[in-house]
């Protein structure tokens, strides 16, 4: 690998934990087709992203477990962790550009959707979706896009919006998602033989930047109207589509 590839992937390593940092998730949505487009293997680059998901998760969340929604987070993992051997699965049976550009239409007709209705600025608003339905329904979605593209975090992303989580819980509460489920999906990613020496330099190398992005990140993110938190989560769910929608047609 050239100081120069090296150099870039974590640019991008650095502006995708940054966004996971300060917004709760997207980290995936912002590097995957970054580092697409540099000459890295597509399974270096899915293995890769799950171990730096999994690194920030777990530095995220001793600064803020107090705020962890436990009993919101159970049923999302309970059914994430079933729907990650159909995501490992879905790698190799079907074609990622179809499965990305349907989910990135989805994404952005949502996202749209959403920043049209005056309810999105609200973030006290009382429970919408109810708990363990929506729950297990998402759950299993994000555990399938989170082993097979790392896109685990929009579908959560989505339903804690729905359900009205202040950005403090929202926070919080994404990242104790992302330690669990992120564990389970670097173990699956490992057994089906997604990890390499290259990966393996790549995040050495990326930890630097992990650690700033951390820090920076956590500031940003006090720094964020709460009034306005999740009027800015749907935008960045429709950006995310966008992104996605891009990458697909490439």
């Amino acid at each position: 690998m050239s100081v120069l590839l090296i150099l870039a992937v974590t640019i991008v390593v650095f502006l995708g934990a940054l966004t996971r940092t300060t917004f709760g998730f997207g980290e995936a949505v912002v590097s995957m087709p970054l580092l697409a487009l540099l000459p890295v293997h597509l399974h270096t680059v899915i293995a890769l992203m799950g171990l730096v998901s999994l690194t920030v998760a777990a530095v995220t969340v001793t600064t803020g477990w107090r705020y962890i929604n436990r009993q919101e987070l159970i049923p999302v993992v309970i059914a994430a962790l079933m729907g990650i051997p159909v995501g490992l699965w879905m790698v190799t049976a079907v074609p990622s550009n179809l499965v990305t550009g349907l989910l990135a239409v989805a994404l952005i007709v949502y996202g749209a959707y959403s920043l049209s209705r005056k309810q999105v600025a609200s973030y006290a608003a009382p429970d919408r979706v109810p708990q363990t339905i929506w729950g297990l329904v998402i759950g299993f979605a994000s555990g399938v896009f989170g082993s097979a593209y790392n896109l685990m975090g929009v579908p959560v992303a989505i339903y804690g919006s729905w359900r009205g989580w202040h950005p403090r819980n929202f926070r919080s509460t994404m990242q104790a998602y992302f330690l669990i489920s992120g564990t389970m999906i670097v173990i699956g990613q490992g057994i089906s033989r997604m990890w390499t020496m290259n990966m393996v330099r790549l995040y050495i190398f990326s930890l630097p930047a992990i650690a700033a992005a951390v820090l920076v990140g956590t500031i940003l993110h006090k720094d964020i109207p709460t009034a306005k938190f999740h009027r800015y989560v749907f935008l960045l769910v429709t950006v995310f589509g966008v992104l996605l929608l891009v990458k697909s047609t490439i």
